[in-house]
């Protein structure tokens, strides 16, 4: 039977390998909500979300409190219903970040068990578009980092194979980013891809200035240049420049993705599983932005973005940001500069259970 018994919520505290500051905030640590899911027939689920610092316990109260209840008794094997079923339950807080964030700690485990049962892991079970995916970095390119070490830092991974690195850009003037950049290009070469963040940092007649001096750089994109909300915003610069606009990392609804691509303000969809909401809302988002024939480059989280960017094909790349390293026994095959997407049946991710045990803070 695959009636559902048990929802175990945890919450696990990681801290980051790097100094991650971007033109917004600094990566305080990684809040790890874990949930665990259990059927009458002996299978085990475990998915999972994340802040980066504060939230962490909202999450797990909602979990704990209300989502984690409408699952009990329920087939899971039913994936959208109950992906709909918690939506309506939380009708009055949706849509919004702490809601999609609990959500899609309960959707990824629902998943890890339809592909458990399936015996298949999640990169074919959900469509099996792509058997690997290039990777580029971003480890190596925040913005408090001095050019030196950003130039460093970008000729080891291309040394490395990666196919390309992102640098966080919002420095106080226009001129202070296109040195850092100009710096990287010159050591790096014209073949290999540069791709920049802002964090949400600008205002729209500032995007549209910084825009300009990227163009001769030849970037491979432009992310988060403005407030998420902020549609119109992003669609004069779509218009404004050469540079493909990428936005999708604060962006919590299926709908929501698709106002910008229909208004053409999205270049390049960098939907995030654990912001959207979960695998079920990702696959709407990355199909959707087939049909607008649009690429998806994900957000974060790249132990499971490599099986979801190669399920679906608008996927483009994976993010490299190292992330579950302290709390699990895998790790991601990485072959000439792509990544392998894991073979074995389910999320692919094996947890340290011991370590989530000495981790765990609720």
């Amino acid at each position: 039977m695959s009636i559902i018994t048990k929802v175990d919520i945890r919450l696990v505290n990681i801290e980051p390998e790097v100094e991650r500051t971007d033109a917004s905030q600094t990566f305080v640590r990684q809040e790890t909500v874990l949930a665990t899911i259990e059927t009458a027939d002996g299978l085990r689920g475990t998915g999972y979300s994340y802040t980066i610092g504060t939230g962490g316990s909202s999450v797990v109260a909602l979990l704990r409190d209300h989502l984690a209840a409408t699952l009990l008794g329920a087939d899971a094997r039913a994936v959208e219903a109950l992906w709909t079923k918690m939506l309506y339950s939380t009708r009055a807080t949706a849509f919004g970040v702490v809601t999609a964030l609990a959500m899609a700690a309960l959707d990824t485990a629902l998943w890890d068990l339809r592909c458990l049962r399936a015996g298949e892991p999640l990169w074919r079970l959900a469509g099996g578009a792509h058997s690997r995916l290039p990777v580029y970095d971003t480890e190596g390119g925040w913005l408090q980092l001095p050019i030196e070490e950003l130039v460093e830092n970008a000729k080891a991974s291309k040394a490395a194979g990666l196919r390309g690195a992102k640098f966080k850009v919002g420095k106080p003037s226009a001129a202070e980013d296109a040195e850092r950049l100009t710096a990287v290009r010159a050591a790096v070469g014209d073949e290999w891809q540069i791709m920049v963040d802002a964090n949400q940092s600008m205002t729209g007649a500032e995007a549209i200035r910084r825009a300009r001096t990227y163009e001769p750089l030849d970037i491979a994109w432009f992310e988060e240049p403005l407030p998420a909300e902020d549609v119109a915003g992003h669609e004069r610069l779509a218009r404004s420049t050469t540079v493909p606009v990428a936005v999708g990392e604060s962006i919590y609804s299926v709908g929501h993705f698709a106002e910008y691509l229909r208004r053409g303000a999205a270049g390049i969809v960098q939907v995030d599983v654990a912001r959207v909401g979960g695998i079920t809302p990702w696959l709407k988002v990355a199909h959707t932005a087939e049909a607008f024939n649009v690429r998806v480059a994900p957000h974060f989280l790249m132990e499971i973005h490599a099986s979801l960017a190669c399920a679906v094909p608008a996927g483009m790349y994976v993010e490299h940001i190292p992330q579950l390293g302290a709390i699990t026994r895998s790790a991601l095959t990485i072959e000439d500069g792509c990544v392998v997407p894991p073979e074995s049946p389910g999320l692919g991710i094996e947890w340290d259970e011991d370590a989530i045990a000495d981790l765990r803070v609720a």
